[in-house]
């Protein structure tokens, strides 16, 4: 029953952790019109939704005395905030991928940013892996600050103490002159942008 409750528990912060990363994606994919950041996002949401099931399939599996069943529901119902979270930020980024025009504000706040968003992924001969964020300086270097890093299925905010490793995602948002600067230091080879 620990190891149930645990996975529950884990299942549940990465629900909710999941869910905020996708919605700074989305508002940024939407801010930024970047077609890149709002696939991330749908990505995501195919993740939340795996995890949400298992998430529901556990609490139900849970004891299932009488007693405990409003205890059961309890848990149910608050996976699904995270779930609507998620549902919601997917809404976002596909008027981005749809192409819907923006409102006319939104357009000219667009027009205006001169901050973008790139991905890049570490190769596996980057002189970066086996770093930490703050050892390789990126901002400092690049102007682009790591928004977050995709490591196989995970998902993470990194801190200055994030150590980067080989298939590692990059998203990173900064200057527009910097996306070049940035691929360079990461040495992945791809130098392409969607907008």
């Amino acid at each position: 029953m620990d190891e149930q409750f645990q996975k529950i528990v884990k299942d549940f912060v990465e629900l909710k952790d999941t869910s905020e990363i996708m919605l700074d994606l989305a508002y940024s994919s939407l801010l930024l019109n970047s077609k890149e950041l709002a696939e991330e996002v749908l990505r995501l949401e195919e993740r939340v939704d795996l995890v949400h099931r298992d998430f529901q399939l556990l609490s139900l599996s849970c004891d299932m005395s009488a007693e405990n069943a409003e205890e059961r529901l309890g848990l149910i119902e608050m996976g699904e905030a995270p779930e609507r979270i998620a549902n919601a930020a997917a809404e976002i980024a596909e008027v981005v991928l749809r192409g819907i025009e923006p409102h006319p504000v939104l357009r000219m706040v667009i027009r205006g940013a001169d901050e973008t968003v790139v991905r890049a992924t570490v190769p596996p001969n980057s002189s970066l892996i086996g770093k930490t964020l703050k050892e390789v300086r990126i901002p400092e270097q690049t102007g682009m600050w790591i928004l977050v890093i995709r490591r196989g299925d995970a998902w993470m905010r990194p801190t200055s103490a994030t150590t980067l490793q080989a298939g590692d995602v990059l998203l990173a948002s900064g200057y527009a002159e910097g996306r070049e600067d940035f691929w360079g230091l990461v040495g992945e080879e791809r130098r392409r942008r969607r907008r």
